[in-house]
């Protein structure tokens, strides 16, 4: 890791995808904090943001809904947001609903936290993403579902689009 984090990830458990963007660290926490913004970029192409609420406070609501190509929606869950610090920081986690009520765990339950971490870099920003899993198996399932790609992509689409804002 090139970026000073807040904490050492565990290889077992945490997925990391960092990067330096083109964009200044503002134009990153505005993709991430903005629903009008996070609606463009969130989802890898041809998946869409269907619907996206954003209560920027720790307890407020971090939701998204997803739209395949074939218009099937699928929903991200309300997730709670733990943490933030304006243009540097977003915390969030699917493990707790809004005013951090623990959500049900089932089997079926795909539970994370992800930590946006953005740091000036020059001109541009250096970006980091971790998504933190309760146990192996939850990394597993989430580096299957393509969490480097699909993230990544995602980035790119952010700074794509945010650049085209600045034109």
């Amino acid at each position: 890791m090139s970026a000073k984090l807040p904490f050492t990830p565990n290889p077992e458990t945490d997925l990391v995808l960092e990067r330096t963007v083109d964009v200044p660290p503002e134009w990153v926490w505005a993709a991430w904090t903005n629903p009008e913004h996070l609606k463009h970029w969130f989802c890898p192409r041809p998946w869409s943001v269907a619907e996206c609420k954003i209560d920027l406070r720790p307890g407020g609501v971090f939701r998204t809904v997803m739209k395949s190509p074939q218009g099937e929606l699928m929903p991200a869950g309300d997730g709670c947001i733990l943490a933030l610090e304006e243009n540097r920081r977003l915390v969030w986690t699917s493990a707790m609903e809004p005013d951090f009520r623990p959500v049900e765990s089932g089997e079926d339950a795909f539970l994370f936290t992800a930590h946006i971490l953005i740091e000036p870099d020059g001109a541009g920003t250096r970006y980091v993403a971790i998504a933190m899993h309760p146990d192996e198996k939850g990394r597993q399932k989430h580096e299957q579902m393509g969490f480097h790609e699909g993230w990544g992509t995602a980035l790119d689409q952010l700074v794509e689009y945010m650049q085209s804002r600045a034109s």
